[in-house]
């Protein structure tokens, strides 16, 4: 797009005393004469270039004039790399990392062996995840609507949605947008949808309030939970909850307290543990755990048969 090669160009010029239109031609992939109308844009737009011919010529921000040429700290630029190429684990193309070498091009010490932070975006599902983000930019662009087949705690439904946000939360994507079955915005898990299409009619944008994505907001809690765990759990607690969801007895078994949402996910999440932990309290949910493992047991007795 047009805004961004001229952010681009005032980005290379912060950064270098001067630079030949060819170069910027070539940087941007794009025509010598198109260089020449963007040069004119920015001055239009009250950026003063000045073009010099001849050895030693080119294309240069006008001396004294007061631009702050570090408009991007060293860290800022950092930051804004490292947050690009978190996109390019996603979609598994290196698009936003050519977005950014352009951008930082004639910053010496941005680019290579001195990027601290690394961002891996991916998860297992990567193959389905990328083409779903890319269908839903694409739907997002053209406000155009998104049909897909949803998979949800109360069963499966086809459902229709107008677009408006990609979301990562919860290490987890997400997409916000005006669900015509619900008649109101809702969130939807992308590794949940299934059949995605985007559907040929367009809609207009409406005024879309932002999502509350807070834990309290969206995991409300409710289920008081304590449960006595094996001391060789305690990484998996930390790792879940944080250091302060339990206290070491005397024993040293790991007393563990904290507020749960969804009783079927509480369940699966204890059984990962095997016959490390003892779920204390709610009492009518112990007494459940109780039966889920005699039924197992039950299944287990048969030996296999059919």
């Amino acid at each position: 797009m047009k805004i961004d090669r001229l952010i681009g160009i005032l980005s290379v010029l912060l950064q270098k005393e001067t630079v030949t239109a060819p170069e910027l031609a070539d940087l941007f992939e794009v025509s010598r004469r198109t260089i020449n109308r963007d040069v004119e844009d920015l001055c239009k737009a009250g950026i003063p270039l000045v073009t010099r011919q001849g050895i030693n010529g080119g294309i240069s921000i006008m001396k004294n004039y007061r631009l702050d040429r570090t408009l991007l700290t060293r860290r800022e630029m950092q930051d804004i790399l490292a947050g690009l190429r978190s996109l390019d684990s996603v979609n598994g193309t290196n698009r936003y990392g050519q977005l950014m070498d352009k951008l930082s091009s004639g910053a010496s010490d941005f680019m290579a062996g001195d990027q601290s932070v690394l961002i891996d975006l991916s998860a297992w599902y990567k193959d389905s995840l990328a083409p779903k983000i890319e269908q839903i930019r694409e739907a997002i662009d053209h406000a155009r609507k998104c049909e897909f087949l949803y998979f949800s705690p109360r069963g499966e439904s086809r459902r229709t949605i107008e677009p408006y946000y990609l979301i990562f939360r919860w290490s987890s994507w997400y997409v916000w947008g005006w669900c015509e079955a619900r008649e109101d915005f809702r969130l939807f898990k992308l590794n949940r949808m299934d059949d995605l299409r985007l559907s040929p009619e367009t809609y207009e944008k409406r005024n879309v309030p932002l999502p509350d994505l807070r834990n309290e907001k969206i995991f409300p809690g409710g289920i008081r939970v304590r449960a006595l765990f094996d001391p060789g759990c305690k990484w998996r607690l930390v790792e879940d909850f944080g250091a302060g969801c339990f206290e070491t007895q005397e024993d040293g078994t790991l007393l563990f307290h904290a507020d749960y949402t969804n009783k079927e996910e509480l369940l699966t999440w204890l059984l990962t543990f095997r016959d490390k932990v003892e779920l204390l309290e709610p009492e009518e949910l112990r007494e459940e755990m109780r039966n889920v493992l005699s039924e197992t047991l039950e299944i287990y007795k048969k030996g296999g048969e059919t």
